[in-house]
Formats: C-alpha cells, sequence, structure tokens
C-alpha cells in the first residue's frame, strides 16, 4: 500500500509517499510559498532532487502539482495506488488521544480547537480540505501531535491555577512533538522485545522536549500549553517566571503580544547569544571563544540535565532507555557528551569513542553510546514522524 503523509502550513505543504508494510520512502517534497506571488516546489526522487518555481493560488494548485510530479516521474501509474492519506495536525485537545479517521465531526472538532493553536490548526484544515476535493475516494487520517499525552495524568498535566480555568477554558498541559516520541517508544519497543517499556525520549532540535515514558505510555512531557514551556530552545524561551512580563511590559511598554513574539521568536539560544538560534551557530561561537555562545550552551545542556534527573526519579530509576532523537540529539557528538557527563551521579555512562562514531552526516546515524556498566544504556535513534503517520494511516484504513 502506498500512503501519502501531509504536513500543510498557511504557505507550505511538505509531503512522503510510502510504500507499507516494507516501509519505504518513494518521494519525499515540500512546497513553499502557496498563494504568494513566487511559489516554489522541491521533490525529492531516489536521491535526486528536482526544484521548480510555480504560482500556487492556494493548496489546492500545490496539490494538483503534487499529484502531476507523482504520474509524470512514474511514482505511481494512476490515482488509484494513493491507498491513504496520513495529516499532521497539531492540536487535537484533551479530544483525541489516538489517531482518527478523518471525518466531517473531526474537520468540525478541529476547527473547534484552533484557539488552541491558531497558527496551525486552520492550516492543518486548509490541508484537509484541499485533499478531499483532490482525492474524494481516498480515506484520510489525523495524526495529532498532542495525541500520545494524552496518557498523561491530572497531576501530570494540570497547573496550580484556578481548577476552574481548567474547567471553562481547558488550560493544562498538552505537550507536543508526541508523534516523535510515539515513534521512538514504538521504536524502543521492538528493540527491547517489550511493550511496557520505561524510557526518556530526548526530542532536541531547533525547538525541543522530552518525554517521560512510562510502561509505554506517557507520562510526563516538558511542553505545556503551548510548545514554549519546558526546554530552552532555538528561539524560544522555556520555562521562566510569569511575573516577568508584568514587569518588562512596564519597564519598556511593549505590549503583551510583542512579548509574546519575544519569548517565542527572540529568546532562547537566540536571546542568551543575541545572533544564532542554530545550535551549530553556537558551536562555531564557542570555538571562537564567543562568552555568550558558551553560556547559551551551558543553560541548554543544564536545562536537559534537569529534566531527565527529574524523569529518572519519576520512573524510580527503572529505566530501559534514556533516547536522544532529533536534528541535535541525532548529530551533535560533543553536546550529547556534555548532557551525559553531568549523568554520571546517576550511574549513566557514555562511551567516548561510540559517542564519536554516530551523527548522520558521519553514515552512522543509531546506536548505543553508554558503557557496558552504563546504570541506563543511552540509544540514539533518528526520529521519523512521517513514517509514525503512515503506520497509524495503514494501520487505521485497514
Amino acid at each position: 500500500m502506498k500512503i501519502l503523509t501531509v504536513n500543510a502550513g498557511s504557505s507550505s505543504l511538505k509531503f512522503n509517499l510510502i510504500s507499507l508494510p516494507e516501509r519505504t520512502e518513494l518521494v519525499s517534497g515540500n512546497f513553499e510559498k502557496i498563494g504568494l506571488s513566487e511559489g516554489i516546489y522541491s521533490i525529492k526522487i531516489n536521491g535526486s532532487k528536482i526544484k521548480k518555481e510555480a504560482v500556487m493560488k492556494d493548496h489546492k494548485v500545490a496539490i494538483e502539482l503534487l499529484i502531476k510530479e507523482l504520474l509524470d516521474n512514474k511514482i505511481i501509474s494512476s490515482l488509484d495506488e494513493i491507498d491513504g492519506v496520513g495529516h499532521r495536525l497539531v492540536h487535537g485537545g484533551d479530544k483525541y488521544a489516538s489517531s482518527v479517521v478523518i471525518d466531517d465531526e473531526v474537520i468540525k472538532t478541529v476547527e473547534e480547537l484552533s484557539s488552541l493553536a491558531p497558527l496551525h490548526n486552520p492550516a492543518n484544515i486548509l490541508g484537509i480540505k484541499a485533499f478531499k476535493e483532490a482525492l474524494p475516494n481516498v480515506p484520510m487520517v489525523g495524526v495529532f501531535d498532542t495525541a500520545f499525552h494524552q496518557t498523561m495524568d491530572k497531576e501530570e498535566f494540570l497547573y496550580s491555577v484556578p481548577y476552574s480555568w481548567y474547567k471553562d477554558y481547558q488550560i493544562r498541559k498538552y505537550g507536543f512533538h508526541g508523534t516523535s516520541h510515539k515513534y521512538i517508544t514504538k521504536t524502543m519497543q521492538e528493540k527491547l522485545g517489550k511493550e511496557d517499556v520505561n524510557l526518556i525520549s530526548c526530542h532536541i532540535g531547533s525547538g525541543g522536549s522530552l518525554c517521560c515514558v512510562k510502561n509505554g505510555k506517557s507520562f510526563d512531557t516538558t511542553m505545556g500549553f503551548t510548545p514554549n514551556a519546558g526546554l530552552l530552545m532555538g528561539t524560544r524561551s522555556g520555562d521562566i517566571d510569569y511575573s516577568v512580563i508584568p514587569y518588562y511590559i512596564e519597564k519598556t511598554g511593549v505590549t503583551l503580544s510583542e512579548v509574546d513574539t519575544i519569548l517565542n521568536k527572540k529568546s532562547g539560544l537566540f536571546g542568551i547569544s543575541e545572533k544564532y538560534s542554530d545550535h551549530r551557530d553556537i558551536e562555531e561561537g564557542m570555538n571562537n571563544g564567543e562568552e555568550l555562545c558558551v553560556l547559551a550552551n551551558n543553560m541548554y545542556v543544564n536545562r536537559i540535565v534537569d529534566y531527565i534527573a527529574k524523569y529518572y526519579v519519576k520512573l524510580n530509576g527503572k529505566v530501559d532507555a534514556l533516547v536522544f532523537t532529533a536534528g541535535l540529539g541525532e548529530n551533535a557528538r560533543e553536546f550529547r557528551e556534555e548532557v551525559l557527563s553531568k549523568l554520571e551521579c546517576l550511574g549513566i555512562l557514555v562511551d567516548h569513542e561510540v559517542n564519536n562514531k554516530i551523527a548522520g552526516y558521519l553514515d552512522i546515524n543509531e546506536g548505543i553510546i553508554s558503557k557496558e556498566e552504563s546504570s541506563v544504556p543511552v540509544y540514539v535513534i533518528p526520529t521519523n514522524e512521517e513514517l509514525m503517520i503512515a503506520l497509524d494511516t495503514y494501520e487505521l484504513i485497514n
């Protein structure tokens, strides 16, 4: 079966076509600047990349171009070969604890939840409606970023604010990166040959979150009501004292909206270093002796260590694996070692030589990087959210 995975933004559309159950990626690509005067798209087939310019007035036009490229490049011989479409949906609130077949009721509910993700849910719906029109007979599945975390208990997901805030306005921790953490959990269940795995999953990229997985389910996670909670990230502040906000507004006269933009887009690594949101640039700055880059890196390391230690305790020290994934987690060897060196008091011991050999650009992208005597085995596992979306879609339409 051929499953198309879709991640629709307000002006973009990312896709993968995956053959299952073989788990073979046939093609992937990205349409950008949809609705703008100068659109562009790129498609990767068998290692070769096609890049073209095109005016795309809406997502419908982008999908028509996508279908044309699939047919012209003989990826499919007819639309009948597309057996399902899996959509990445950012926010399902507490309505969806798993992926679902999309029908009119699901579309209505996701639209109603748009206040929880005003930048993402409306864009996701655009993608669904456009594909529904282009492929009316193909079943579609919604895979929510928040779904995996809906197994958290109230004592983990509630904030210590008036309970009516939760009852009346759905204010609670939702968590994100759920599709990635679910993929890591599924992968480790297969590797370890057990369902009830206890994991600390570290999705570290420009956005970052940790997930405490207990008995194969999300028990706690670092992101909260929005993705701007938990870790310091590329441009996000992560956890701060909320009283900073009214104080800063009083001192500067900026608006609440401007502060929100600063905390989401001008903080984190970028805010501390005053230059860089990409950790690769931070590393270069550190090598050049830039003190603020050293400070930003150390703060990031310390936040991750804090949460690993917290989750280690929540799992009573019974941790089957600590897993690094996503761009930074998979590739930044020195960064991983910095984190792990601060966990030696827990008996977690990194193997320096093995760790140095694992990074995607070194052609070895996964493996165990801890010593044999380590109290917890430490893995590097590449995440694959697209495959997870495809697998959920495959399972539901069958």
